[in-house]
């Protein structure tokens, strides 16, 4: 198969963006790129210091140009950071040049997986459970309006969520198409 739109994922922070993400583009043979990290080499700082120093306003900005800038480039797998999806500019470039897959993952999880990380800068708050709890809340509306939907737990390792991933989107012929040497 030849990836012919970039593979968008999309999901809360903790959901597995960029462990699947990475798994993704090893099996389809393409870049993988990452929303966050491509931010951070354009600032020369790490986000949490663009969140410290610029505030979210003005990370949301350069996060809306670097995805744009990826989108057009070509084919590859994107990890974005977990408020991504939450602009709806930012859908609507996913939707005309990418595909969304939100990987879904329960709340419970996400907290076992965040909670010891100390490069979560909306989680630096008095009541980090609490702020990821409203976090959660607040976006999975908009998750749920990507093209594709994951659903993934605590028994589902990277290899067997990457390749739901792939299986959903072998469903999109205008997203993946024949490609002569592919095993």
């Amino acid at each position: 198969m030849s990836l012919n739109k970039t593979v968008v994922i999309v999901g809360m922070m903790g959901s597995g963006k960029t462990a699947v993400g990475k798994a993704l583009a090893s099996e389809l043979k393409v870049s993988f790129m990452d929303s966050d990290n491509e931010i951070s080499v354009a600032a020369n700082r790490s986000i949490t210091e663009i969140f410290e120093r610029d505030g979210e306003a003005f990370f949301r900005s350069a996060e809306s140009k670097v995805i744009e800038r990826l989108l057009k480039g070509p084919a590859c797998v994107l990890s974005t950071g977990g408020g991504a999806f939450m602009s709806g500019e930012n859908r609507r470039l996913i939707s005309e040049l990418g595909v969304s897959v939100f990987l879904d993952v329960n709340l419970e999880l996400l907290w076992e997986r965040v909670r010891n990380k100390e490069s979560r800068p909306l989680l630096k708050t008095l009541n980090p459970k609490e702020t990821l709890t409203k976090i959660f809340e607040d976006r999975k509306d908009q998750y749920h309006l990507a093209d594709l939907s994951i659903i993934t737990n605590s028994s589902c390792s990277i290899m067997q969520t990457m390749q739901d991933v792939l299986a959903s989107l072998r469903k999109w012929p205008d997203v993946m198409s024949a490609r002569g040497d592919w095993p």
